[in-house]
């Protein structure tokens, strides 16, 4: 069941868990099902000694998938209007990621409520990986 309008308020906020020690073969399962198979996301030794990262990390669009379900299972399946994001920080091997959602603004849409809401993810050091925005049609 989707959100009802007259259930939020600006400033309510919805958290989650998203991974708890983020493994390489998570990653790499991701490279397979979104076909990028850029060797910054796979290759250690490419990472590591062409690149100069300290090791492989996740692809943005990842972190990005992930964040958006926590919006899904608070706002419901099919909801979302618009979803962007900004990859702020690399997420690595090993990080836990939490993201936080909260209502900015409730307003009307082509005549159906739609709530405006800002997102956040951080790792297991409280440094943001991402930021965005995204809006979603509720039920009255």
């Amino acid at each position: 069941m989707a959100l009802q309008a007259s259930r939020l308020a600006v400033g309510d906020r919805q958290e989650a868990v998203l991974v708890d020690d983020l493994t390489r073969t998570q990653i790499v399962q991701y490279a397979g099902a979104s076909g990028d198979y850029n060797p910054l996301h796979s290759d250690e030794i490419f990472a590591t000694k062409v690149a100069g990262y300290p090791s492989v990390f996740a692809h943005g669009m990842l972190t990005m998938g992930m964040t958006g379900r926590l919006l899904t299972d608070w706002v419901g399946d099919g909801r979302l209007l618009r979803y962007g994001a900004r990859f702020v920080k690399q997420v690595w091997p090993g990080d836990t990621l939490t993201a936080t959602a909260e209502i900015t603004g409730l307003r009307s849409a082509d005549g159906m409520p739609v709530a405006d809401i800002k997102v956040e993810t951080r790792n297991q050091e409280g440094d943001i990986v991402l930021t965005g925005t995204a809006s979603a049609r509720l039920d009255p």
